[in-house]
C-alpha cells in the first residue's frame, strides 16, 4: 500500500452501523472496509461495469442539501444534533 490521503465523510446512522458490524465481524478497522469497497467500486467503473444511476439520483436530490444552488442549506452543528441530545 502506497503513500495514505486521509479523507472525511459523514455516514448516516444505518450505515455507520453497517459498516462497524463488517468491520468487527472481519477482525479490521473500518477504514480497511471503506478502502476495499472504494477499491472495488472503482475497479467496476473503470471496467465499465458500475452502476452509476446512484449518482444520478444524487444530483437530482442536490437542491435538498444546497448543492450548486449558491451554497449548503445545512450547518455542520445541525449534522450533529443526533450525537448531541
Amino acid at each position: 500500500m502506497g503513500r495514505m490521503v486521509r479523507k472525511q465523510l459523514y455516514l448516516d446512522a444505518e450505515i455507520d452501523a453497517r459498516l462497524a458490524r463488517a468491520a468487527d465481524e472481519r477482525g479490521v478497522s473500518q477504514a480497511e472496509v471503506v478502502r476495499e469497497a472504494l477499491d472495488e467500486y472503482l475497479a467496476r467503473l473503470e471496467s465499465g461495469r458500475g452502476d452509476t444511476e446512484w449518482l444520478h439520483e444524487m444530483w437530482r436530490d442536490a437542491d435538498r442539501y444546497g448543492i450548486g444552488s449558491g451554497g449548503r442549506k445545512w450547518t455542520r452543528d445541525e449534522l450533529y444534533d443526533d450525537r448531541i441530545r
